[in-house]
């Protein structure tokens, strides 16, 4: 790292932690038996540490942001001080990037070079700011192109040169299509955030509908909720509804969907893997889509 890169980390304050699990079959000292999973938005940055062989979250780490600072400069804050993410040799690193900026293509009709046209039909990114990228999701045979911070993205690349960054849709995708099932006729799952909401329909485990919404009232949260279920044909009084998140059972949010959907419930972690136990200490519904990079080609 060079001295005015360290004199910027220097300044930076670290991102505070809200939550460290750690099982304590962790072994810092073979890296390549594991894969990292980052992502970073509003809420702040989570990571993920998954065991390949055994296909078991063995870390779960929770950091809000406390400063502000560019969210590259405090990622790199909390890296130079964390006892893992300065190690090199993952079998695996994976960055998902929270935003509104991205959009969902046929792969057929996707071809490379294009990505920022392909956006600019629904955001316009600012190219001294934003880096336009691409991930393919073959199994669905669909692209997903979005911006991210040019500054996070170059940051991210010198510090793990073999990474990927990925859309965090990208991994709700997934996510939501590995939990739907074949026979099911169609599903709304929902994700709730830090004043982002996204919305992703699975119709036979193909997804059919996925968006991002920014909320800040629990009537703006049930509105769009509706409104989609209304475009999908959906029922409020019979489908059902899935929720993931940053909210409580007790929560003004959760309280709000079940006065206007009747067969509302907290959506589990993702399927075919497992847990440390010590990952039991915060709710099931939390963090899916940080687990869910782990179903990400």
């Amino acid at each position: 790292m060079s001295s005015s890169a360290s004199a910027v980390v220097s300044a930076t304050s670290l991102p505070a932690a809200l939550t460290r699990l750690r099982d304590e079959t962790l072994d810092p000292a073979n890296p390549a038996t594991y894969n990292l999973y980052l992502t970073t938005g509003p809420a702040g940055i989570r990571v993920g540490l998954a065991d390949i062989k055994r296909n078991k979250f063995v870390l779960l780490e929770d950091y809000v942001l406390t400063s502000d600072q560019p969210l590259a400069a405090q990622l790199a804050a909390l890296r130079s001080q964390h006892d893992l993410l300065g190690l090199s040799g993952w079998n695996r690193v994976l960055l998902a990037v929270q935003n509104r900026a991205f959009t969902l293509l046929p792969a057929p009709l996707f071809r490379a070079g294009d990505e920022a046209r392909y956006l600019s039909l629904h955001y316009a990114p600012n190219p001294e700011q934003e880096k336009v990228l691409h991930h393919s999701h073959r199994s669905q045979d669909i692209v997903s192109v979005f911006a991210a911070d040019r500054e996070l993205v170059r940051w991210f690349q010198r510090a793990y040169p073999t990474g990927r960054v990925l859309h965090q849709t990208s991994a709700l995708l997934e996510g939501a299509v590995h939990q739907s099932e074949q026979a099911v006729p169609r599903h709304l799952y929902l994700s709730i955030g830090q004043q982002e909401m996204t919305l992703v329909a699975v119709h036979h485990k193909r997804p059919e509908f996925c968006n991002v919404f920014s909320f800040s009232t629990p009537e703006d949260l049930i509105y769009y909720t509706i409104l989609a279920m209304q475009e999908l044909q959906l029922n409020p009084d019979q489908d059902a509804l899935v929720v993931w998140g940053d909210l409580t059972h007790d929560s003004e949010l959760f309280t709000i969907l079940r006065k206007y959907i009747r067969n509302v419930r907290f959506g589990m972690r993702p399927f075919d893997l497992t847990y440390s136990y010590r990952l039991n200490e915060v709710f099931e519904y939390r963090y899916f889509e940080l687990y869910s990079l782990h179903l990400c080609e």
